[in-house]
């Protein structure tokens, strides 16, 4: 199943990276083709634009590395949009406009919606997926 990730990053330490990392990591190992936004800008910048922001500041990263949050929700609706089966919510994506919107279209597609835990994620044989 190809599976796009969906989290907050604003405000998060290191803009949540790791949280994403981690969850794109356990649904590889279950089987699943994973769109991992925190990837996606690493490789967009050529570097890892969380290393360093203690505070996940937006700003910061823009002046730092020139994020661009415009692009990148470009790109990840675009995945979602076009290739991707299911959308899978780290905690704390109801505190996120952009995992809210990342939602609300894979909903509108009626994609399958996986809410992870921060310590268990379904494996590619559950049917819970």
């Amino acid at each position: 199943m190809k599976i796009y990730v969906a989290g907050p990053m604003r405000g998060i330490p290191e803009l949540n990276f790791p949280a994403f990392h981690a969850a794109a990591s356990e649904l590889r190992a279950g089987g699943h083709t994973v769109f991992n936004p925190a990837e996606r800008d690493i490789a967009h910048h050529g570097t890892d634009i969380s290393k360093g922001n203690a505070t996940g500041c937006e700003a910061l990263a823009a002046a730092t590395h020139g994020f661009n949050l415009r692009e990148a929700l470009k790109d990840d609706l675009e995945y979602i949009c076009l290739h991707a089966d299911a959308i899978a919510l780290l905690p704390g994506w109801e505190h996120s406009k952009g995992a809210r919107a990342e939602l609300h279209t894979a909903l509108a597609l009626g994609l399958k919606v996986i809410h992870l835990s921060s310590t268990r994620v379904p494996t590619h044989n559950e049917n819970s997926i």
